[in-house]
């Protein structure tokens, strides 16, 4: 049997979900590059959108909002793996995941690294959400040989559990060094790898795994023979069921985010945005129960809804690792456009202190300039993934490089 990934019936659902995730994962970019920043003060709101202090409502959200966009990502990774496994063997979709995965962490350390800092030399290797999904797919392609039972009873331990390693009585002995923080305890964590060079760790893995089994536990709801009708009251049920979970956790503030909410000195409003505010590096069970809700939700309430809005986020949902990609450097070009515009010269392309060239402290807009640019982005993507998306399907089978972009 040939191990070229063959095509197969999408579904429209799921692709317009992470398309939707995928457009709004730009905002958080374009937030991070244009947001006018002054990198001297440590209590500039721009350096931390969701800091009680210093935050206000408009950039809150604007942060906040994109929370979803990862927890639905790599859910829907282990879904789109399940349907995989409905069409060849076992075998070959591990096969194709450790490659798959190993290919991923190759793109995260020197395409979108790269895409990021503009930095020749690489002096920062960023560790973030792809290369997660890089190492949790070399580890699927081997617990895809699993029995299902025994996957969700992983996937739900891990996700279910592993806020336990936020108690001090419990990581004392744990926290601390470089293992530690690939597998859990990563919060922007750098490492120097040589002189001048280092690592920063963003997304431990550890509980990224445990979302990819559940997603892919989760996408038995999508086989051949289940009931369309059945599918769509679990998923409206489920989806409502974790958002009731994430309010009541949240309210308990007990276990499943090791930041509980407090009541806030600047009003009931901002205590509100506390009640929000839930921990994502590493990301918690609250967090993905706030996230992971509304999204399933949205995949029971979408599924027969077919107009020009779901076709437009269909063609982004279809090819969003192209998308991944070429998002960081559209939005960095504009960067650097926007550098010798406001009058910034060759002596500024490096800042003391800051991994990304072309981004000095002042460089940017307000809000409504950061959501301008964002939709800039969006729509000169738009034509460039349909025409990826045709050209794709037509040759992916002749073509099978084309399964990993």
């Amino acid at each position: 049997m040939s191990s070229t990934i063959v095509p197969r019936q999408r579904i429209q659902s799921i692709d317009v979900l992470r398309g939707l995730v995928m457009v709004i994962m730009a905002l958080d970019h374009v937030r991070d590059f244009f947001y006018k920043t002054d990198i001297t003060k440590a209590g500039d709101a721009a350096l931390n959108p969701t800091n009680m202090q210093t935050t206000f409502p408009a950039l809150f959200f604007t942060r906040w909002i994109t929370h979803f966009c990862a927890p639905i990502f790599v859910f829907l990774a282990g879904t789109s793996i399940y349907l995989m496994c409905q069409r060849k063997t076992k075998r070959e979709i591990s096969i194709f995941l450790i490659k798959r995965g190993f290919w991923l962490v190759v793109v995260e350390l020197l395409i979108i690294t790269f895409g990021w800092t503009f930095d020749p030399q690489y002096h920062l290797l960023i560790m973030q959400v792809i290369w997660a999904i890089g190492i949790s797919m070399i580890i699927m392609g081997m617990l895809v040989l699993l029995p299902y039972k025994w996957m969700l009873a992983l996937g739900i331990i891990i996700v279910a559990g592993h806020n336990i390693l936020n108690y001090s009585v419990v990581n004392e002995s744990l926290k601390g060094g470089l293992w530690a923080d690939l597998l859990y305890f990563a919060d922007f964590s750098t490492y120097q790898i040589f002189k001048g060079h280092y690592i920063i760790i963003i997304y431990s893995f550890v509980p990224w795994l445990g979302i990819m089994l559940l997603g892919y536990c989760f996408g038995r709801f999508y086989g051949s023979s289940f009931d369309p009708g059945k599918r769509r009251k679990i998923l409206i049920q489920l989806g409502t069921g974790l958002i009731f979970l994430f309010i009541l956790l949240r309210l308990l503030n007990m276990y499943g985010d090791p930041a509980p909410w407090h009541e806030q000195p600047r009003g009931t409003v901002y205590t509100f945005l506390s009640f929000l505010n839930v921990n994502k590096y590493p990301p918690s069970l609250i967090f993905f129960a706030m996230t992971l809700g509304p999204g399933i939700l949205f995949l029971g309430l979408i599924e027969k809804v077919q107009n020009r809005f779901t076709g437009i986020l269909n063609i982004y949902g279809r090819v969003p690792m192209l998308y991944y990609i070429l998002h960081f450097f559209i939005i960095h070009t504009l960067v650097v456009i926007t550098f010798y515009v406001q009058g910034f010269g060759n002596d500024d392309i490096i800042t003391e202190g800051v991994p990304f060239f072309f981004k000095p402290g002042g460089l940017g807009f307000g809000l409504p300039g950061v959501w301008a640019v964002w939709i800039f982005v969006v729509v000169i993507l738009f034509p460039v993934c349909k025409w990826y998306d045709k050209y794709k399907t037509a040759n992916v089978r002749t073509k099978p490089w084309l399964s990993y972009l």
